[in-house]
């Protein structure tokens, strides 16, 4: 066995408390090169008396390394343990720091998980893990308001550009919960609607204010009830990171200079304030000159930005914040905006805006979750046409593996937003694709988020395109296309397999684009068949029971030989399940948890 690649420390993803009685353990190997791991645990205190094993499952695998992976249950809330590597005839023991040939005795040396705290718990709030979000950017969704639209307002459904405004407004959404209720999402994701001299509103003056343009804080709170009353979450967009270049403690930095009493509210690194070689003398988000960066490192800052976090919450009862930029802001703020808000409201949802590997953000004390970027990259990157099987088993596999599993049920999953081309548009316009990869969204492991327009087949390339005009004329509706969106919506809520059962690839092979993977639980169990191909084809793979049913028809699909044989049209799907205990699929979501 190659010990250099064998990993596993007692903390973070590897060793966590998944709920008050149950840890979950994580182990490393390198790839195909060992056939099994045990877990042998203990109490330390007791070990005869407390001793069991706990055969880990291969969970994952990426290029270089399998994770193994397996729930521990231990007695009283602690445990010591030592894992036990079989390949071939060859067994070694993996301690902490240590190999030994040989089973050393217990428990010195042994791994240790302390005890299981509630209060040390990653706790996401339970609604999350049904949600299913639809983002909208105010100013493009509806105009239910022409009397409160910007100077200059272009006519609904123009090409957009950087600067200019369509009219579109909180009252228009309002107009339009029916709409979002037929369509079956149960939670939206605001872009920014506090008062900016943008249409996006990335460029906060007024953080108490809700824009003019788009209402103002009565229909806000209209809209959030409306929203309630109809079984449905918000989160707003909250600019953290920055404000506007207009915003007044800034422009008194601007005009006072080291004077000002909010000159510390700031990065400034050179007074007067101004641009020199396109450079601001002020630290910015990106280089804009106007979106200078807040110092949340002072303690009038942080004061001001968590009244504000607070006061929406309390005045309008918003259900959460997607946090803007979050990676550029200090640990030390999100971990008293969390507490902040969670003391406001105990299941407020908190998702941070990072792009990348998000675990220092996840470990309980700071966010719920994050924009999965990483996620949509390499669907999209598949289903477009740009990998294999393999390849995207083995990407999947190490993004599983960046996160607890806890954390993994409610990470935001997007395959397209307001700072990315649209879905339909970098699938090459093909609607079949798009299907497969909205397929995937729904019935992987996470929270997922459709973009306003993309169940009705809206196009456009990178920002400004990407922030087209809603289109209401249903005649340029692609009802079919939002049929479907809805029927996938529903198998996702009428199933828990499908927002917190285990997730494992069965078939993903070098050279064929071709999927198969699955979904289980203890009651019933989904298989996912892909041909991700511009050809028809027929995949198979074992399984050993006959009890198989496609998902979308009841239809009974039987086994031969021990093998189910699936033909499928070009980028064609299959959605298969058998019960476990009971027959037929749910009929509620309440039924299904």
């Amino acid at each position: 066995m190659f010990r250099e690649a064998m990993y596993h420390v007692p903390r973070d993803k590897w060793a966590y408390a998944y709920d008050l009685h149950t840890i979950h353990l994580r182990f490393r190997t390198k790839k195909n090169d060992v056939d099994r791991v045990t877990a042998l645990t203990g109490d330390k205190y007791d070990w005869n008396r407390t001793y069991f094993e706990v055969e880990l499952e291969k969970a994952a695998t990426d290029e270089y390394f399998d994770y193994w992976e397996g729930p521990v249950r231990p007695n009283f809330k602690r445990v010591a343990y030592i894992f036990r590597l079989i390949a071939g005839s060859e067994t070694l023991y993996k301690a902490d720091n240590e190999l030994h040939n040989g089973m050393p005795v217990p428990t010195g040396g042994y791994y240790e998980f302390p005890y299981i705290h509630k209060v040390d718990l990653f706790a996401a709030p339970d609604w999350a893990k049904k949600a299913i979000f639809y983002q909208i950017m105010p100013d493009r969704f509806a105009n239910g308001d022409p009397s409160n639209d910007p100077p200059g307002t272009l006519p609904w459904g123009g090409q957009p550009n950087l600067t200019d405004s369509f009219g579109g407004d909180l009252r228009g959404v309002l107009n339009h919960i029916d709409y979002l209720v037929e369509l079956g999402i149960n939670a939206i994701y605001f872009t920014p609607v506090f008062t900016a001299n943008s249409y996006h509103k990335y460029d906060t003056i007024d953080y108490k204010t809700v824009d003019p343009h788009l209402g103002d804080s009565k229909t806000l709170k209209k809209l959030v009830e409306a929203c309630h009353s109809k079984g449905i979450r918000v989160i707003l967009d909250a600019v953290f990171n920055h404000c506007s270049d207009h915003f007044p403690p800034f422009q008194d930095v601007v005009a006072k200079g080291p004077y000002s009493p909010y000159a510390d509210w700031f990065h400034v690194n050179e007074f007067p304030l101004g641009v020199k070689d396109g450079i601001p003398t002020y630290d910015t988000f990106g280089f804009y000159s106007n979106m200078p960066k807040f110092n949340t490192g002072n303690e009038e800052v942080r004061k001001y930005l968590l009244g504000v976090a607070k006061y929406w919450i309390q005045e309008i009862g918003v259900d959460g914040w997607r946090l803007d930029v979050a990676d550029e802001v200090d640990h030390h703020f999100w971990r008293e905006f969390r507490d902040v808000v969670k003391a406001a409201k105990p299941d407020a949802y908190l998702v941070g805006e990072v792009w990348s590997d998000s675990l220092s953000w996840l470990m309980g004390d700071q966010f719920d979750s994050v924009m999965n970027y990483p996620f949509s990259d390499k669907v999209l990157a598949f289903f477009g046409g740009g990998m294999d099987g393999y390849q995207f088993a083995s990407h999947m596999g190490s993004l599983l593996m960046r996160y607890p599993q806890q954390t993994n049920e409610v990470v935001f999953n997007m395959l397209c937003s307001h700072d990315t081309p649209r879905l339909l548009t970098r699938l090459g316009g093909d609607k079949r694709k798009l299907k497969l990869a909205i397929v995937f969204l729904f019935t992987y492991m996470g929270t997922p988020c459709i973009f306003y327009g993309d169940e009705i087949g809206l196009q456009g390339g990178a920002d400004p395109d990407c922030r087209k005009c809603m289109e209401w004329n249903p005649s340029r509706q692609d009802r079919e296309l939002f049929n479907f969106y809805r029927m996938m919506i529903v198998l996702r809520k009428n199933n828990a397999a499908l927002r917190g059962g285990r997730f494992r690839f069965l078939m993903a092979d070098s050279g064929n684009p071709c999927i198969v993977y699955e979904r289980i639980n203890d009651h019933i169990h989904f298989t996912f068949w892909m041909n991700n191909t511009d050809q028809g084809r027929t995949l198979s793979h074992p399984i050993e029971t006959d009890d198989w049913r496609d998902a979308l028809t009841g239809e009974n699909v039987p086994t031969v030989d021990g093998q189910l044989a699936i033909p499928l049209d070009p980028y064609g799907y299959r959605i298969l399940y058998r019960n476990l205990d009971r027959d037929g699929l749910p009929e509620s979501e309440e039924e299904a948890d």
